[in-house]
């Protein structure tokens, strides 16, 4: 009780009970109600907080009659109700009985008549209004109004067995009333069910019996349904139940039966079993054989919930799933392995010739050994499908991963098992899985490895790539030698400055330079776009691609090293087709070159052969994705003082090679057919395409002094012309690497004469035949050789 709201005495209302046609005011209190309404005939027990309805309770209690009407509201929360949330229609009642309990009310409200509101007296707690009574038909005697009756009572009864509680309520409604009175009927069904308040205030506001009883044998069917699918979902749950704890008891009495008769074992003895049936097929080392005999034991006398058993069994579960001593037979056929490679790689006839001889090395000696071999090359030559073929060819299991980006050494040699979730590092999952001790296991982009606070993998590698080392290999999460030596390792990378030295020691190279754009027609059509058609879910009928529009897709569209970037035109051209056909379009759809634009779009690669001029020179680079031309320009900006300035996101050894060019040159400049007064004053901005891509290297000291020399004579080379070479501040032509990729970028852009240093003439000798094919090159050794070349000495 609060000191605002006087005690409530309850002895007041113990007055006898009213019936229902006892004389009811025409000012009475309201109650808005927030959660459903209440019908006639309901005994209704409320709990109220005494501070919020306190006053409106104690007004009832001072009246005559203990008159209060209960409406329901739009509100959420009844306190913050106002005249305007109040339906049209409540329930008038008699308040019987009032207890306080601490800080709540218990009202006991017996509702006598239905009412409507006409008009507002009071607008705030507690709210009163001036109200109308609307008067309860009888029914009785109508033979339609008896079938609506009988039609709830019989939807009653279905709900009675589904729900204990209807059978609590209906017993309490029949000690009141009896199913012939058909209004009491039609507002009890109503309030039997879990209906909104919305969805009840419609019954209580259907004064005429027909309409009401419609609306309630509706509500009570949507009940009926309800009940039923919660009955279901309750006995699904129940049998759910019921079968697992049968089957839980049946399986601990098979259990206790199977012990008692001796036929039964535990999961500990389970264990051991599988384990040594396991190790049974197997050849261990001594030292394995003794570690693993050290941990049966232990397991044997551990307790099954330790946490220590679960380490022990996961470590002897790994010991005993590697193939100790188990190696597959090598298919040492040459002819088999000509075959293979000449069926799934076209072109890389230098490439496919070292796999064989490294294959005919292995016949010979009547193994293949433990061999580290590295695949280097632009992406898109076939790195990885070369070393498919090599598995396939010698009937190998073939497991592969990727290194690339890898942080943590535990990736390779796996955690310590002191650690919670430890697990093996990568090369004895591969053996696991393999299930083999002589695998080929292919290493990707071991050139994109990295290193981290948690260790350097690259270092880690060096046991695992180092024959003398590898057979003896050790496994953190092992802590048992483990022999690799049997095991073929191919890496693949596109660069090989970021592989660290003692790594690539280890290995056995073998460049790919790349395909040519002869090579690249033909892998097209015999590889390429029969793959494509196949994924698209085109017939070969289907789409016609021209000759002229494949070379064009290629000199436009793909001109990089590799396939890949062809592949996926080939790709988006099918997927266009497709779209085109599904349009209603008519088989075969042509694709000729001036159809390209609009399946690929504009043109991504330019023609580098129109970059001519004074001042520009066409120089030959090497970059990860393959060769490519460079076309150096420069200009003389001014003639107020003298300078050099250098753009093009050069490096540090490319700016010191071009200072060397720019003095050699301004050293240089009369023998050179050049006014010697022309870099006096001069200010010279050399400039190296395409701005946005980082350069770096020596290799083009020669092209740099080129463009220098054009600048200064005012003349532009003689012809179409391609060079490569570092300069040295005495004119001498130093050896550049990338000579194949080198020629390969020429090739593609259309050039025909090169010059290289005198000292490569080795490494394009190497080169294959088809790539030199066509080819005019110079051998140049001192810078004084290169510029006759270039331009015309009187």
């Amino acid at each position: 009780m609060t000191e605002e709201t006087p005690a409530i005495p309850e002895a007041t209302l113990e007055t006898p009970i009213a019936r229902p046609d006892d004389l009811l005011p025409g000012l009475i209190t309201l109650l808005p109600v927030a959660t459903r309404p209440f019908f006639p005939g309901q005994m209704i027990p409320l709990l109220m907080e005494e501070v919020h309805w306190g006053e409106t309770i104690k007004t009832v209690a001072d009246s005559a009659q203990h008159v209060i009407g209960l409406v329901l509201v739009r509100n959420e929360d009844a306190t913050d109700a106002r005249p305007e949330d109040f339906a049209a229609v409540g329930a008038v009642g008699r308040i019987r009985r009032v207890q306080t309990a601490g800080p709540h009310l218990q009202v006991l409200i017996e509702c006598v008549q239905r009412f409507r509101i006409e008009s507002f007296v009071k607008t705030k707690r507690p709210f009163s209004a001036q109200v109308s009574y609307l008067t309860e038909q009888k029914g009785r005697g109508d033979e339609q109004l008896k079938a609506y009756s009988l039609a709830v009572i019989n939807t009653i009864k279905e709900l009675l067995p589904l729900n204990p509680l209807y059978a609590e309520e209906l017993r309490m409604f029949l000690d009141r009333f009896g199913p012939e009175e058909p209004s009491h009927l039609a507002d009890f069904a109503a309030s039997l069910t879990s209906s909104s308040g919305e969805q009840l205030q419609p019954v209580l506001e259907a004064v005429d019996l027909m309409p009401r009883m419609e609306i309630v044998l509706e509500l009570l069917h949507r009940e009926l349904e309800l009940a039923k699918a919660q009955s279901k979902i309750r006995q699904a749950v129940e049998e759910r139940m019921e079968t697992q704890q049968r089957e839980f008891f049946l399986r601990e009495q098979l259990k206790a039966i199977q012990q008692e008769l001796g036929i039964a074992k535990d999961d500990r003895t389970a264990d051991l079993d599988r384990f040594k049936e396991r190790l049974a097929a197997l050849t261990l080392p001594p030292e394995a054989a003794k570690r693993i005999d050290d941990e049966m034991e232990k397991l044997a006398i551990l307790e099954q919930g330790s946490p220590e058993y679960a380490v022990t069994r996961n470590y002897l579960d790994w010991l005993s799933l590697l193939p100790w001593g188990q190696y597959s037979k090598d298919n040492l056929d040459i002819a088999r392995g000509r075959k293979v490679l000449e069926r799934g790689h076209y072109g890389l006839e230098d490439v496919k010739k070292r796999i064989l001889e490294f294959l005919a090395v292995g016949i010979m000696k009547g193994e293949v050994a433990g061999s580290i071999i590295l695949l280097a090359g632009p992406p898109g030559v076939g790195k990885t499908s070369l070393g498919k073929s090599i598995a396939d060819t010698l009937g190998r299991k073939f497991y592969r991963f990727s290194v690339g980006g890898i942080r943590d050494e535990a990736e390779i040699k796996g955690h310590r098992r002191t650690y919670i979730g430890a697990m093996p590092g990568k090369f004895v999952q591969a053996m696991k899985d393999a299930g083999t001790q002589n695998p080929v296991i292919m290493l990707d982009e071991v050139d994109k490895i990295g290193a981290s606070y948690q260790g350097d993998p690259a270092s880690a590698l060096l046991e695992v790539l180092d024959p003398e080392q590898n057979s003896d290999f050790l496994d953190h999460y092992l802590d048992v030698r483990f022999d690799l030596s049997k095991t073929l390792f191919i890496c693949t990378a596109n660069q090989l400055d970021s592989i660290p030295g003692p790594l690539l020691d280890r290995m056995e190279l073998i460049q790919l330079s790349g395909y040519i754009s002869s090579e690249k027609r033909e892998i097209a059509r015999k590889y390429l776009l029969p793959r494509q058609l196949k994924r698209a879910g085109l017939k070969r009928g289907q789409l016609k691609l021209k000759s002229a529009a494949l070379d064009a897709i290629i000199e436009d569209y793909a001109r990089d090293a590799g396939v890949r970037r062809l592949e996926k035109s080939l790709g988006s051209i099918a997927r266009k087709v497709v779209v085109k056909l599904l349009d209603g379009a008519e088989p075969p759809i042509a694709v000729g070159p001036k159809e390209l634009r609009d399946y690929l779009g504009p043109p991504l690669f330019r023609d580098e052969r129109n970059l001519r001029g004074v001042g520009v020179v066409t120089g030959l680079a090497w970059t990860a994705m393959g060769g490519a031309t460079l076309s150096i320009e420069a200009v003389r900006v001014h003639g107020f003082n003298r300078g050099f300035k250098l753009t093009g996101q050069l490096g540090e050894v490319m700016r010191e090679s071009a200072e060397i060019a720019y003095s050699y040159i301004l050293g240089h400049l009369q023998e050179l057919g050049a006014d010697p007064d022309y870099l006096k004053e001069a200010f010279i901005h050399l400039h190296v395409p395409a701005g946005a891509t980082p350069k770096d290297g020596p290799s083009a000291g020669i092209t740099m002094a080129s463009a220098l020399l054009s600048l200064a004579r005012n003349e532009p080379v003689a012809r179409p012309i391609a060079m490569t070479g570092e300069l040295t501040l005495t004119g001498q032509v130093f050896p550049v690497g990338g000579i194949r990729e080198k020629l390969m970028a020429a090739r593609r852009a259309g050039l025909r004469e090169i010059i290289l240093p005198g000292d490569n003439r080795g490494e394009f000798e190497e080169v294959p035949e088809h790539i030199r094919k066509g080819m005019q090159v110079h051998f140049a050794n001192h810078y004084s050789e290169v510029a006759p070349l270039l331009f015309e000495f009187g």
